[in-house]
């Protein structure tokens, strides 16, 4: 009986150690020196044979003059440090397992609840998010799904104890799906599967800016009821909050950004598969664009098969800023590849620099952190990492060392542990 209780305590033991995420590292604690790496500063420029310092988790110089500061020195003589990659618009953290209904909670009752917060949910355990760090994937826009206004998004970072600690910048916007003005026929159920003309695409809309008239009329005070609904909303009409709107279409497009402008509400267009159609007044009105990933299938059936490829490129030309999302199929498994989706736009077109810049400097104004994360600049957050090649190409993102706030990450995830299992095996040990 002693042995079949230790050798159970040995079996429990063993999984915890399999199954528990990595601990989050402690606070940086000496000067850490990078030299002689390519860096990739992240707003389009490169500096050969760099010299990288970073104390008490900021960067305190970049150059290329050697210095004598003590501390931790790592040579990096012919890789390339970059700035942590930030992907917005993704639902990391909030479902773990999606065949398992009690993983998943990014989606809540309601169809107008700008209230649900995605940070309260997010899980800074998950398995998922800490298989980003090893593609140098080191922060994200945790946004909510579902409804018409989903709810609000706040920007974490991958290596943290709970969402709190996670928090880079809490409640930075709030998700509203606007609606289609096609609707398609349920082909399960014998319908015509075509696109069809909604008719009631102008009630939907107007059921939105009732909402936020609505809202705007409750802000302005005197009502004795508390509404959690429209209080939530009060940081898109005081400049603090950006409304991200989830739009593909070239009317659902131009409506959204003629309200937002209307309102005087500063707006981020999501998707934007019809952008380039429209590129002028997004232009006008100061409106980036977070794309979805590049690998996808078109949209239309006349559409360009590689319409999806070159779109960030044809953006691009157009002075409007773009930056890259994950919403979609696998979209939390998939995030940690949004490095190599920024590598396939810059095949179709966008300079390999400014692809860096998509989902580095870009992604940071988009999501508002842009003061301490996005770039390698002096005083701004050492959140980035060493890669031994080319951080957008597959084949060469092999990353050495990765930091967020100075403090150095581990990379080992549950896939590095059954990676080396199994190579192990092959190779015969």
């Amino acid at each position: 009986m002693k042995n079949l209780y230790k050798s159970l305590l040995a079996s429990i033991f063993a999984v915890s150690t399999v199954v528990a995420q990595q601990t989050p590292a402690s606070a940086q604690s000496e000067t850490i020196t990078i030299n002689g790496a390519t860096a990739h500063i992240g707003n389009g420029q490169v500096i050969e044979n760099s010299v990288v310092v970073f104390k008490d988790g900021k960067i305190t110089y970049i150059g290329t003059q050697a210095q004598n500061v003590g501390g931790k020195m790592i040579d990096a003589k012919g890789k390339h440090v970059y700035p942590g990659f930030i992907v917005p618009n993704a639902s990391l953290g909030l479902s773990e397992i999606d065949a398992v209904r009690p993983t998943r909670d990014f989606d809540e009752l309601g169809e107008l609840i700008p209230h649900v917060k995605a940070k309260i949910a997010y899980n800074a355990e998950s398995k998922v998010v800490e298989s980003m760090r090893p593609n140098g994937v080191l922060l994200g826009q945790i946004t909510p799904r579902g409804g018409t206004i989903s709810g609000t998004s706040s920007v974490m970072q991958f290596d943290a104890w709970n969402w709190e600690d996670a928090v880079v910048k809490a409640d930075d916007g709030i998700h509203l799906n606007w609606p289609s003005s096609f609707t398609f026929g349920r082909w399960w159920l014998g319908e015509d599967p075509g696109a069809k003309p909604d008719k009631k695409y102008a009630e939907n809309v107007g059921a939105i800016k009732d909402f936020m008239h609505q809202a705007k009329a409750y802000l302005k005070g005197g009502q004795s009821e508390k509404n959690l609904p429209y209080e939530a909303v009060k940081g898109l009409y005081d400049g603090t909050q950006k409304l991200f709107v989830h739009a593909g279409g070239k009317k659902e497009i131009v409506d959204a950004v003629n309200f937002a402008a209307n309102e005087g509400i500063k707006m981020v267009l999501v998707h934007g598969n019809q952008a380039h159609l429209v590129a002028d007044l997004l232009v006008k009105n100061k409106v980036p664009v977070v794309l979805d990933r590049s690998h996808r299938n078109p949209n239309m059936d006349d559409e360009d098969v590689r319409l999806a490829y070159k779109m960030a490129k044809i953006l691009i030309d157009k002075d409007v800023m773009v930056t890259i999302g994950m919403e979609g199929q696998m979209e939390r498994m998939n995030t940690r590849n949004i490095p190599f989706y920024a590598g396939t736009y810059a095949a179709y077109g966008v300079p390999k620099e400014k692809a860096v810049e998509m989902i580095t400097l870009n992604a940071a104004k988009v999501l508002g952190i842009d003061a301490d994360y996005g770039s390698l600049e002096t005083g701004k957050s050492a959140t980035l990492f060493i890669s031994e090649g080319d951080a957008l190409d597959m084949r060469t993102n092999i990353i050495s060392h990765a930091f967020i706030q100075g403090r150095e990450v581990s990379l080992e995830t549950h896939q590095t542990k059954l990676w080396k299992r199994y190579m192990g095996k092959y190779h015969g040990k």
